[in-house]
C-alpha cells in the first residue's frame, strides 16, 4: 500500500515546485492538478529524474593488476550512492 504522507506540511509547495522543473528537465509536459493522460514511461522518468537529483550515484572506474595472471589488466567499477 503506497503512502503518500508529507511528514512536512509546509514543504508541499516545495516539492510541487521540484517536480514540476524536474519534468521539464526530462521534457514532460506536466501541469497543475490530475496528470491521467501521462504513460507510465513519463511519470516514471519524471520520479527518475527527481530520485537522482536527490540521491546522485557516482560512478568511478579503477584499473588494477590482475592478480592471476601476470601483466594483464582489469577494469573494476565502484557505484556509490550518495545521501544528502
Amino acid at each position: 500500500m503506497a503512502r503518500n504522507n508529507i511528514l512536512v506540511p509546509q514543504a508541499k509547495e516545495a516539492l510541487e515546485k521540484f517536480k514540476m522543473e524536474s519534468a521539464a528537465e526530462v521534457g514532460v509536459n506536466l501541469k497543475n492538478g490530475y496528470n491521467g493522460d501521462l504513460t507510465s514511461k513519463q511519470a516514471g522518468s519524471v520520479g527518475g529524474q527527481m530520485v537522482n537529483i536527490v540521491c546522485p550515484v557516482r560512478t568511478v572506474k579503477c584499473e588494477r593488476q590482475n592478480r592471476v595472471v601476470a601483466g594483464h589488466r582489469t577494469v573494476v567499477t565502484y557505484e556509490v550512492g550518495v545521501g544528502v
